[in-house]
């Protein structure tokens, strides 16, 4: 559980940086590129998944395969969403915070 915790913790500040670099460029356009960037983890979870599946796992023939990638695909679909809510939702603060900081004469 406490995993999870660091992983959406370490999900938020990340996402922030990196639309606080996009922003620090003039490009005012985050709201996908957080939630992409957000959501990157579940291709990396994925990618992780053929390396555990080939090089772990002693796995074999056709309807393994079949649910162990359809299974493991889900459930990385599900963390895409879940994570690129998360940083989308944790630019969109850091974005309000930041500009409401902002004094216009």
């Amino acid at each position: 559980f406490i995993v999870f915790i660091i992983l959406i913790i370490v999900t938020s500040f990340i996402t922030i940086a990196l639309t606080y670099f996009q922003l620090a460029v003039e490009d005012h356009q985050w709201w996908w590129r957080a939630f992409f960037s957000g959501g990157s983890t579940g291709f990396f979870i994925y990618g992780y998944c053929f390396y555990y599946y080939y090089g772990r796992s002693d796995m074999g023939g056709f309807m393994q395969t079949a649910f162990y990638f359809g299974y493991m695909l889900t459930v990385c679909y599900g963390f895409f969403f879940m994570l690129g809510s998360i940083g989308f939702f944790s630019s969109l603060v850091f974005v309000k915070h930041i500009y409401r900081a902002i004094k216009s004469d």
